[in-house]
């Protein structure tokens, strides 16, 4: 089987509420990440790449540039919005990295980007508040195709989210389970005379 997972529902829930809700600075930062990063199907170094230019709250967009300096615009869902509009109160309006460093007594780091490797020890420390087994960073983007597929969301759509080159890849991301498979079965009408 290929490495990674889908995460369910109730995982998603689970890493949401360990990052401590969104009054404060850290926990306003983690839930914004971790919306990011499940509601656009974010790889960890286009994440850290996003500047606060690069998100429009009018138009609730977000501009990636991914792979190959590939550039392309992720509408984002209501719950990803809504976490980023909280971080925003805390962060202001400054120029610079969309998501910024937060050191442990809340000062925030304005002159400094967040590397892929902060993001990814942050990921599995909020995985291991939120008692998940078997987590890696990436299956947040998994779980985002998945789901998306799930809704009926049509394969070429979800290629251009994530910035694939080709539909061949975002399917080999599908960790849709079997019962998948059997509904998409159960649809079909065998004309039996």
């Amino acid at each position: 089987l290929p490495a990674g997972r889908a995460l369910s529902a109730a995982e998603l829930r689970a890493m949401f509420a360990a990052c401590g809700g969104r009054r404060t600075l850290g926990a306003a930062r983690d839930a914004a990440l971790l919306a990011l990063l499940y509601g656009a199907g974010l790889r960890r170094a286009e994440l850290v790449g996003l500047d606060l230019d690069d998100f429009s709250q009018k138009e609730g967009t977000v501009r990636v540039r991914g792979k190959g300096s590939k550039v392309r615009l992720v509408p984002l869902p209501a719950g990803t919005r809504k976490a980023l509009a909280s971080w925003l109160r805390h962060r202001g309006d400054k120029p610079g990295p969309l998501l910024l460093p937060v050191r442990a007594n809340g000062e925030l780091l304005a002159h400094r980007r967040l590397s892929p490797q902060a993001v990814y020890n942050l990921l599995l420390r909020i995985a291991q508040r939120a008692e998940l087994l078997h987590f890696r960073p990436h299956d947040l983007r998994r779980t985002f195709i998945g789901d998306l597929l799930e809704a009926g969301a049509d394969l070429v759509v979800v290629q251009r989210l994530v910035g694939h080159a080709s539909p061949v890849t975002t399917a080999r991301y599908d960790r849709r389970p079997e019962q998948a498979k059997r509904r998409a079965v159960e649809r079909l009408q065998v004309p039996l005379a």
